[in-house]
């Protein structure tokens, strides 16, 4: 099939023409700042008071980008304690121009002192600038966004409903009621009969698990009769061991004779 010469620019100009035709939406940066994502990763913000210095963030940065320096106080004892000592912080300074914004230092913070802020402007023309301190980060705080909201239907965060359950109210025994004299009577032989038929029926229980325990009980074997062992003979006296063997003498062979020695020594 034959192409039209010039097919592909007249497709470009009408691309170009229906463009022409449309209003243009334009955005007024920066004097309209763009509507990020709820979880866009601007910028990592500090709440200093609930750092508790436990380190986690900066042993856990892969680039090792997160600056931390403490010193402990001891606070004053209350009232029949004992004095505390605690971390108070001092520097908290994250590298931005080596950080790669991979989020673990938010996720390991056991106290929920590190955030997300969609904030990015913070350029800087000296890289040795993007070194920012706590003062910082805890402006940037102001600028995190609050949590979604739940979806419908869902169901409450367990801390709200543990804070909402009520507590549990311990068993209490009704109020006694005022008797009169024959009422106190008859409640006196109720109370007779009742623990007449309690002791019957603990009485029944316990003869059921005495049967129970005779009936599992195996047969009892007949005893065998001592059968005729070897008496061990009583241990002899050091005199006459010393007769058998001589201290410090080796045992001598069956049918041997001693060897006698060449010399003095054998002729003794």
């Amino acid at each position: 099939m034959a192409r039209i010469p010039g097919e592909g620019l007249a497709k470009g100009l009408a691309v170009t023409m229906r463009h022409m035709l449309r209003k243009s939406e334009t955005q007024q940066y920066p004097e309209v700042h763009p509507d990020l994502p709820a979880r866009s990763r601007g910028v990592i913000a500090l709440v200093e008071e609930n750092c508790t210095v436990c380190m986690l963030c900066a042993r856990e940065c892969p680039d090792w980008c997160i600056y931390i320096d403490s010193h402990k106080e001891t606070l004053p004892a209350p009232e029949g304690g004992r004095p505390r000592a605690r971390n108070v912080l001092d520097r908290f300074a994250i590298d931005f121009s080596l950080c790669m914004y991979c989020g673990i230092c938010i996720e390991v913070c056991p106290f929920d002192a590190l955030f997300w802020s969609p904030e990015f402007e913070y350029a800087e023309y000296d890289i040795r600038d993007l070194l920012h301190e706590k003062d910082r980060l805890g402006e940037w705080a102001a600028t995190v966004p609050p949590p979604p909201a739940h979806e419908v239907g869902a169901e409450p965060p367990k801390e709200l409903s543990a804070g909402s359950r009520p507590a549990p109210a311990g068993r209490t025994a009704p109020p006694a009621r005022v008797k009169g004299p024959a009422e106190g009577a008859s409640a006196a032989q109720e109370t007779a009969q009742e623990t007449a038929q309690e002791t019957a029926q603990e009485a029944a229980r316990e003869t059921t698990r005495e049967t129970a325990r005779e009936t599992a009980r195996p047969a009892a074997e007949p005893v065998k009769a001592p059968e005729s062992q070897t008496r061990r003979e009583p241990p002899r006296a050091m005199r006459d061991i010393r007769s058998i063997r001589p201290p410090g003498s080796l045992p001598r062979k069956n049918g041997s004779s001693p060897e006698k020695k060449d010399g003095p020594e054998g002729e003794r």
